[in-house]
C-alpha cells in the first residue's frame, strides 16, 4: 500500500481526539522566509494549564496544548510551508519537538541542539516545511528530571498529519487514538512482560547485586485523554473499513493493543508506509512510535479496544467500540501471545554496505534504594561539555543499538528516519522509522544517511532514561 493510502479527504474525528484543528493545510506556499514573519500564523499551539476530566468525578491538572488532551490536530501538507507561533502561558521556559520532522535543529525544540526554547509568559514565531508526509506529534522536550509535572509526564503532545500531495482516500473513517498515564509516582516495582516467541538473547546479563533505582509508576490510564468507559466510543459500522493512528504518548511506558474479533493490517510505521503490509492481533508500540492500521470491521458487536494487561486495562487503557445498532456491555477477550516482529513489516534481504559502522552500546548503572539509575552509552553519561561526534552529510551510517541491559528502550534519533537492517540478528530491509524499541540484552541496526547539517541528538524517549545521562550528541557537516 503506497503512502498516498494513509490520507484521504474525507475525515472522521473521535471526540476526544482534538477538540480543536489546527489550521494550516489550506495556506498557501511561500519561496522564502522573511527575517520578520507579518500577518496570522498558520499554526497556533498555546501551552497552557488544563483541567481534565479523565474519568467520572476524577479531574487532573497537567500542562496541555489550546487547553485540551491530547492537543489539537495539526493538519500540515508535505513541503508546503506554514508559520507557527507557540505561545507560553506557564511561568517557566518550554520547549517544543516536532518529532519525527527533518527540520533545521534551531526549531526542533531540543535544548541539547541549540534549538529555541519558549520563554516564560512569552512567544516565539518561525517557519516551518513540514518534511516527510505521513503520521507524527509535537510534544514537550523539557527534561524535568525527578519533578513528575513536567516533560512528557505533562498532556503536552498532539498528533501532526503530513499530508502527502495526492489522497486517494482508500478507506471509510479515520480515527487519532493517543495513550497516555497520568498521575505518575515514584517506587513503582520493575516489570518486564515475557515475549513469547523471541529470538534469543544476543548479550549475556552482568549480574549487579545493587538495588535498582527509582521506577515510576501511574494510577489512570487513557486513550485520548479518556479512561475505558468515559467519553464517547468509537462508532463504526458493519463493512467500514477504518484507519487507525496509533500513538504512544507515555512518558516511560511501553505498550500493546488488540481489539477482540479483529485484526490490523498495518502499514505504515512511525508514518512511513511498509514494504510489506501484515495481518497482527496485536500491535506493540514503544514511547513515541506511531502505527498506521486499517481494521475491516466485520464482527459486529461492543468491544473493547485496549492493553492485553489486564491491571492497566483495568485502570483506564482502552476505549469501546460500538457497531451501529449495537447495545450492551463492551467485550473482551484476551489476544494470542506472539512477538512483534518487525521483520515481517520489511524486505527479506540484505541492506545496502554502509560507509560507516557506529556501535552504540547501552549501559545501566544501578541507582540502589531512594536513588535514580544511570544509563550510559559506550560506557558514559551524557555530558554537555563533550564534543559531539561528527557525520558528513550524505554518507551512508549503521548505528549498532547494543543493548546490554535488562530494560527496554525505545530509542529515537532526531531529524532524520532510519532504515532497519538487522533485528535480533536477522537482516530486513525498507522498513523506515524514527523510534525502534531494543528489548532487554538484544541488538538492533539501523542505517541513516543525515540529510540535514547541525546538531542531532539521540536518545532513549523513556524520559527518566533520557534524563539521567540516555542521550547522545552528533554534528552533522
Amino acid at each position: 500500500m503506497s503512502l498516498e493510502s494513509l490520507t484521504a479527504s474525507r475525515r472522521t474525528f473521535l471526540s476526544g481526539a482534538a477538540g480543536l484543528v489546527v489550521s494550516g493545510c489550506g495556506s498557501k506556499p511561500s519561496n522564502s522566509a522573511p527575517a520578520e514573519i507579518t500577518g496570522s500564523a498558520d499554526v497556533t499551539l498555546r501551552i497552557g494549564p488544563v483541567l481534565a476530566d479523565i474519568a467520572k468525578d476524577h479531574t487532573i491538572s497537567t500542562i496541555g496544548y489550546n487547553g485540551s488532551v491530547p492537543g489539537p490536530i495539526v493538519r500540515l501538507k508535505e513541503g508546503v510551508p506554514v508559520t507557527v507561533d507557540l505561545f507560553n502561558d506557564m511561568d517557566f521556559a518550554e520547549r517544543v519537538h516536532w518529532h519525527g520532522q527533518i527540520v533545521p535543529a534551531e526549531i526542533d525544540g531540543a535544548a541539547e541542539e541549540k534549538s529555541l526554547e519558549v520563554p516564560a509568559r512569552g512567544r516565539i514565531r518561525y517557519r516551518l516545511t513540514p518534511n516527510p508526509a505521513g503520521t507524527y506529534f509535537v510534544h514537550s522536550h523539557t527534561m524535568p528530571m525527578s519533578d513528575l509535572s513536567r516533560g512528557t509526564y505533562t498532556g503536552q503532545f498532539a498528533f501532526v498529519c503530513v499530508e502527502p500531495k495526492s489522497n486517494p482516500g482508500r478507506y471509510d473513517q479515520e480515527i487519532f487514538l493517543a495513550t497516555h498515564e497520568w498521575e505518575p509516582f515514584l517506587g513503582a516495582e520493575e516489570m518486564e512482560e515475557e515475549d513469547p516467541g523471541a529470538p534469543p538473547t544476543q548479550n549475556p546479563p552482568v549480574k549487579d547485586d545493587t538495588p535498582n533505582g527509582w521506577e515510576i509508576g501511574y494510577q489512570r490510564f487513557t486513550i485520548n485523554g479518556k479512561c475505558l468507559g468515559f467519553g464517547e466510543p468509537i462508532r463504526v459500522r458493519e463493512g467500514q473499513r477504518v484507519l487507525l493512528h496509533f500513538l504512544n504518548a507515555s512518558a516511560t511506558e511501553n505498550i500493546k493493543l488488540a481489539l477482540p474479533g479483529h485484526r490490523f493490517e498495518v502499514v505504515a510505521l512511525d508514518g512511513n508506509a511498509v514494504p510489506r503490509p501484515q495481518l497482527v492481533d496485536v500491535v506493540e508500540l514503544g514511547t513515541a512510535e506511531r502505527v498506521d492500521a486499517i481494521v475491516e470491521m466485520k464482527n459486529p458487536g461492543v468491544w473493547i479496544l485496549g492493553t492485553p494487561a489486564d491491571d492497566d486495562r483495568n485502570h483506564g487503557m482502552g476505549i469501546v467500540v460500538e457497531y451501529a445498532n449495537r447495545s450492551g456491555a463492551p467485550k473482551w477477550i484476551a489476544p494470542p501471545k506472539k512477538f512483534w516482529d518487525y521483520t515481517s513489516f520489511g524486505e527479506s534481504r540484505d541492506a545496502a554496505k554502509p560507509d560507516e559502522v557506529i556501535p552504540l552500546v547501552f549501559g545501566k548503572i544501578n541507582g540502589g534504594k531512594g536513588g535514580f539509575n544511570r544509563w550510559t552509552v559506550n560506557g558514559k553519561e551524557f555530558d554537555e561539555k563533550d564534543s559531539p561526534r561528527t557525520l558528513t552529510k550524505g554518507r551512508r551510517y549503521r548505528l549498532v543499538f547494543d543493548n546490554h541491559t535488562d530494560d527496554a528502550h525505545p530509542v529515537h534519533l532526531h531529524r532524520n528516519s532510519f532504515e532497519l537492517t538487522n533485528v535480533y540478528g536477522k537482516p530486513t530491509a525498507g522498513v523506515l522509522k524514527d523510534v525502534v524499541l531494543v528489548k532487554g540484552y538484544r541488538k538492533i541496526e539501523a542505517d541513516v544517511t543525515p540529510a540535514l547539517e547541525g546538531l542531532t541528538l539521540f536518545h532513549c524517549h523513556q524520559q527518566l532514561h533520557m534524563d539521567y545521562g540516555f542521550k547522545l550528541l552528533f554534528n552533522v557537516v
